[in-house]
């Protein structure tokens, strides 16, 4: 089965990669912005595509073409202050590989949604496929990802015989995201190591964070593409994650601060340049559901391996260690590497990508 993966140098897309390659049977072109320095040798083959540009359909339909199915997880989370080009990845960029799915005849089509898609919870209680998917206004993520499965409808309204899959999966976490994780969310000047020395974690009781193991995410696209499978599909560890676990995780002690409080100070830092994580991100751990994965039990006999509470502390110990994997998404995070990024070409939350 010949399955291209678009965003295969990121947490799920590395995760994805070893689990086919551990199948063996399975042949694989794996398509990213910034190939790894050993695409030449080892498997899978890898493609230069950087899906924001329009030029790159061309490119997307050699590719795609003769491929059984398409699995779609490339996304972009920084620059944050660049939203024009993150909807240029997120939306833009699903646009552009769902037009090359449908102009080479791929059969099978997998995206990779988000528990961000769906519309503010009303209670704890989790939702289903079935809840409303605006998304959370003031999370650009969030409207994107909302976006994205409108492009997705259209799909699925115009095609005769394609497949069409979308995973609502909640944070994804793995140790070797460490260094992404870091570089995404903690300013330049701290180390890797402060993750554990935080005294005090001011943060809103009403936070509840869904998550999964990649390894999860991995195995659930697995039983997607080798059952054809169609439709929505939540994907989350059964017990979501709380600020109170949270503060656990860091060995920290949690001081329960309301949400416009900590609101007020992630958007005057991220304004500043101080951090790189916009305030949206608050807004939607605060309104975000708890995901119902029983579809996936269901039609997938998935189920995840490890629960919220370990996924959560083994990324955390992946940032305290400053983990990483073997692309340059997943790349080891070092002060002295951000500094000089930073004098490059700028704070991650600006930067403009080469």
């Amino acid at each position: 089965m010949r399955v291209v993966i678009t965003g295969a140098s990121g947490n799920v897309g590395s995760a994805l990669t070893r689990r086919l390659l551990a199948d063996g049977e399975y042949d694989i072109v794996a398509v990213a912005r910034r190939v790894p320095d050993h695409a030449a040798m080892d498997k899978p083959r890898w493609v230069s595509i950087d899906l924001s540009s329009r030029d790159c359909e061309h490119q997307l339909r050699q590719v795609l073409g003769g491929a059984d199915a398409g699995v779609h997880l490339a996304w972009a989370f920084q620059p944050s202050h660049q939203v024009h080009y993150l909807e240029a990845v997120g939306v833009g960029g699903t646009q552009r590989v769902l037009d090359a799915c449908t102009s080479t005849g791929v059969g099978q089509v997998v995206h990779m949604s988000s528990v961000g898609v769906y519309s503010p919870k009303r209670d704890a209680d989790p939702v289903t496929e079935d809840w409303p998917v605006d998304g959370v206004p003031s999370s650009s993520y969030s409207r994107h990802k909302a976006a994205a499965e409108r492009l997705l409808d259209s799909l699925e309204q115009s095609s005769h015989g394609t497949a069409v899959a979308r995973l609502r999966p909640g944070i994804i976490g793995q140790r070797s995201a460490g260094s992404a994780l870091l570089r995404y969310a903690l300013p330049v000047l701290l180390p890797a190591r402060s993750i554990g020395a935080v005294p005090v974690l001011p943060m809103p009781g009403g936070l509840t964070i869904a998550m999964v193991h990649a390894d999860d995410v991995a195995e659930a696209i697995v039983r997607v593409l080798q059952q054809r499978a169609v439709g929505a599909f939540n994907l989350a560890a059964a017990t979501p994650v709380t600020s109170a676990m949270i503060a656990e995780a860091l060995g920290t002690r949690w001081v329960k601060t309301p949400a416009r409080l900590v609101r007020a100070l992630m958007s005057a830092t991220w304004q500043a340049r101080l951090q790189p994580v916009a305030p949206g991100w608050l807004d939607l751990g605060c309104a975000a559901p708890a995901l119902d994965s029983s579809r996936a039990g269901r039609e997938l006999g998935w189920s995840p391996t490890i629960d919220a509470q370990d996924v959560l502390r083994e990324t955390i110990e992946g940032m305290s260690h400053a983990s990483a994997g073997s692309t340059a998404v997943l790349r080891r995070r070092t002060v002295t590497s951000e500094l000089s990024e930073l004098l490059s070409r700028g704070p991650v939350s600006h930067r403009r990508q080469p």
